[in-house]
């Protein structure tokens, strides 16, 4: 295995050991044992991590049936550099930067040591390169949010010349549907829904038309959409805004048939896919305005993403 001499023992980490609300239960320590990488495995020194709204419900114990075993290190996405690699890791080398969601399967088994920690471990599978144009920051705003929005595009064979309807337009997924099925897929029309104040925010991410679901019911507009992409959990109002034929894919459970429920599968391809986009600029992270908060802003960070009033993505850095 080969790595730097000056990995320490011991790593400074947010932690909980019960479940619960996790502005309650999250606790700091500095002295949470450093994981070490297994053969397919790179551990990484985090220099940036974002929130994910699953990390609130992992926290709350929604998946404790199929959860690793507390204590827990919450969070998914980072972005850092590789101090040290398991023996079988081709891709990456001592010193590279990468970004990746550290858990291949969102809800099984997750790591224990997530990303808010100095250092974590994934696998090589997961990573990717950070593309060079892109500050730490706004590498860790993206991994599990572009591949969520990529991946449930391609579940409902989204493609060139096809009409889109995003609802939650503004969060950290439905911010990068609308910038992927516009760049990448094509889209010959896009809508999308927020509240009053980010309509602009749509508009100029690529949205031809932004509805503002504070004023008028989306499923009651003439026009329909070849395909609806839930971000919000709305999709028994949904699919009535498919036209016939139509599809609708929707990122948080149950999902009402013929809704079809999506959850990612973390894939290192999927980013290597979308770097181009992201080094010619024409897909950008959206970051929130109060990002980053420091790493002893955790607490504030995850209040924050509570209120359901973030644009884009939280971000944590530095670390520590």
């Amino acid at each position: 295995m080969a790595s730097t001499p000056s990995i320490p023992s011991h790593t400074k980490a947010w932690v909980y050991s019960q479940y619960g609300n996790i502005e309650e239960i999250l606790k700091f320590d500095s002295n949470v044992p450093t994981p070490h990488p297994k053969e397919d495995q790179v551990l990484i020194k985090v220099v940036a991590a974002a929130l994910n709204p699953v990390d609130i419900k992992r926290a709350l114990g929604h998946f404790k049936d199929i959860d690793s075993p507390l204590p827990t290190v919450p969070g998914y996405d980072v972005a850092g550099v590789v101090v040290s690699v398991g023996e079988q890791v081709k891709k990456f080398k001592v010193g590279d930067e990468v970004y990746g969601d550290i858990n291949e399967i969102t809800l099984h088994n997750p790591k224990t040591i997530g990303t808010l920690s100095e250092y974590t471990v994934a696998e090589e599978k997961v990573l990717a390169h950070k593309p060079s144009n892109l500050s730490f920051v706004e590498a860790a705003s993206l991994p599990l949010a572009i591949i969520t929005a990529y991946q449930g595009l391609e579940r409902v064979e989204f493609s060139s010349g096809k009409s889109l309807l995003v609802l939650g337009g503004a969060g950290g997924v439905g911010s990068l549907v609308i910038q992927l099925a516009k760049h990448v897929f094509e889209a010959s029309r896009i809508a999308a829904t927020a509240s009053t104040t980010k309509l602009d925010f749509l508009r100029k991410l690529g949205a031809d038309l932004a509805i503002d679901y504070t004023k008028e019911n989306y499923e009651e507009l003439t026009e329909k959409f070849d395909v609806v992409y839930d971000a919000v959990g709305d999709s028994e109002r949904a699919v009535k805004a498919a036209n016939e034929g139509g599809k609708v894919v929707t990122i948080l459970p149950p999902g009402t048939p013929p809704a079809i429920p999506f959850l990612l599968t973390s894939d290192g391809a999927v980013l290597e896919k979308l770097q181009p986009y992201l080094e010619n600029g024409k897909v950008k992270p959206i970051l929130d305005p109060k990002s980053p908060f420091p790493f002893y802003q955790t607490l504030e960070a995850f209040s924050y993403l509570n209120t359901n009033r973030a644009i884009g993505k939280i971000v944590i850095h530095p670390i520590p």
